[in-house]
């Protein structure tokens, strides 16, 4: 329980006492002094001031129960805006091989073995796939660097669906490409993003050119 339902419950403890010493009180005085009849008219005088009473403390104990329903939604409250700030995602990763990743006879995931950053633990570099660990809006970029020789195509794909994609067509004269896109994405909580090489295509790797990079922009 919080400081401030203690504070409460012992308010309405004090108040409960209090009225009941001054019924005790009132009761014991016309026991005492009075006939039963006199008795009787006193008592009955005496009721309406304690119904006022016993109005006022429901009121006051009304009071207190709304401020501290206010307090513990403010509670929640921060304690939400405290867990956002407490998600952090921010993922840079390169290709990390030596040489021409490719051509392949078919579509291939890209796995960025050479981790530059992972903060949030949301990028697998065994599979080459980002988990969002949070619903919110992501920011994403792809580049590449690649030889002339061959097609340079990469598409980034949310979940099954493709969602944009950096390419350039091979050319003889043309001996090296470099190209990227970027985009922010909605994602759910669980949602995977990750990056495919086209058939027929080919990136240059290392850790310094073909990269993949995301960070959270903000929790939804």
């Amino acid at each position: 329980m919080t400081p401030d339902g203690v504070a409460t419950q012992k308010i309405n403890f004090s108040i409960l006492l209090f009225v009941s010493l001054l019924c005790g009180l009132i009761f014991d005085q016309d026991d005492v002094i009075a006939p039963e009849t006199e008795r009787n008219s006193e008592i009955q005088s005496c009721f309406p001031d304690m119904c006022n009473l016993l109005k006022e403390f429901g009121a006051m104990r009304d009071k207190l129960g709304v401020m501290e329903n206010k307090l513990k939604d403010s509670e929640n409250q921060i304690l939400e805006l405290k867990n956002k700030d407490t998600t952090k995602v921010i993922l840079t990763a390169a290709v990390g091989s030596k040489g021409a990743m490719g051509p392949f006879n078919t579509d291939t995931t890209l796995i960025y073995r050479a981790v530059k950053t992972n903060i949030g633990n949301t990028y697998s570099p065994y599979t080459g796939i980002f988990t969002a660990p949070v619903a919110g809006v992501y920011y994403f970029t792809i580049f590449y660097h690649a030889g002339g020789s061959h097609q340079a195509k990469l598409y980034l794909y949310k979940n099954n669906e493709m969602m944009v994609r950096a390419q350039d067509h091979w050319s003889v004269f043309d001996t090296a490409d470099n190209g990227g896109n970027a985009v922010f994405l909605q994602l759910q909580q669980g949602d995977q993003v990750y990056v495919r090489m086209a058939a027929n295509s080919h990136v240059w790797g290392y850790d310094y050119d073909t990269t993949f990079s995301g960070f959270l922009v903000t929790q939804m």
